[in-house]
């Protein structure tokens, strides 16, 4: 059976906050790092296509300047930009910034959508799996209930050993949040160029890893109660981003699964930190003030 034909719809009104229809839904977000809109256009994704026909999407989300991978990634689960957050660059750690979070979490870091989940829903079954290890300072790792790099012990994970830890932990603890990173098609924007056939080779991978966790979701039997989101950080320019051009600030953003609305594109934009923030709708959790984040309501039935 194809991916659209086991979609389950459902009807919903949706408010912020704590809601019964959200409570019992299951969220995973795919970050796929540089995987820039084109790169999704030019590459053979049957994967994502399917995605887009059995859900909502906009080929025109935009991430946060400066576009580098840190103040991106962190702005995507925090709900906010980097002038609430405080990653300004990929030089940021805890210990050493420029500008401090203009609040605090469960931890001494600008709290994003794991510490919040812990914090109103404890009950919930939360991990985060990345390839790049410099994602996890970027969040509260003491909301995790299971952390691909505390697993393995390693200190670096590929892109298939990601993947494999993400199926393994869906088909184990079927959990309610979970996030997976993946690293590998900036990599081969950096080497060879972003429109390179290295680059599209990257994507039309990523592509396939995200049908693994479609397929680990079913295996689980809890794909049709699970709303799937898949996004990146940022686009690039040759070899490299950082920029402020478009290729390098617009984002792919789809939506796909349990009450998301069928092959609709999204008109309304959607920037980076509302990802965090829909996430807090789906799993009826109410954000914090200090988040600028507004969920994609429009993409629910």
């Amino acid at each position: 059976m194809g991916l659209t034909g086991v979609m389950l719809a459902i009807g919903d009104s949706h408010e912020l906050g704590a809601n019964s229809h959200t409570n019992n839904k299951k969220v995973i977000v795919i970050g796929v790092d540089g995987m820039s809109p084109s790169g999704i256009r030019n590459a053979p994704t049957p994967v994502l296509d399917s995605m887009m026909a059995g859900g909502a999407y906009t080929m025109n989300a935009r991430g946060v300047l400066p576009t580098s991978s840190s103040p991106n990634w962190k702005s995507m689960v925090s709900g906010s930009a980097t002038e609430q957050h405080g990653v300004t660059s990929n030089k940021w750690q805890r210990d050493k910034f420029v500008l401090p979070p203009a609040t605090t979490g469960i931890e001494e870091i600008y709290p994003t959508i794991f510490g919040l989940a812990r914090e109103q829903r404890p009950d919930l079954k939360i991990g985060a799996i990345y390839d790049w290890k410099g994602f996890g300072r970027l969040i509260e790792r003491s909301a995790l209930d299971y952390d691909g790099y505390q697993a393995t012990g390693k200190e670096e994970l590929d892109e298939d050993e990601t993947i494999q830890l993400a199926v393994a932990y869906i088909k184990e603890e079927q959990p309610d949040l979970l996030f997976v990173h993946l690293d590998h098609v900036d990599h081969a924007g950096h080497q060879d160029g972003h429109g390179s056939p290295h680059y599209y080779e990257a994507v039309t991978k990523a592509d396939r890893l995200i049908g693994e966790i479609l397929e680990a979701t079913k295996d689980a039997d809890v794909f049709d109660e699970t709303v799937f989101i898949v996004s990146a950080d940022h686009g690039g320019v040759g070899t490299g981003h950082g920029g402020e051009s478009l290729d390098e600030i617009e984002i792919p953003f789809l939506l796909f699964g349990s009450g998301v609305k069928k092959n609709y594109r999204i008109t309304t934009q959607v920037m980076i930190y509302d990802n965090a923030a829909t996430v807090a709708f789906i799993l009826g959790l109410t954000q914090p003030y200090s988040w600028i984040g507004r969920p994609v309501k429009s993409a629910f039935e």
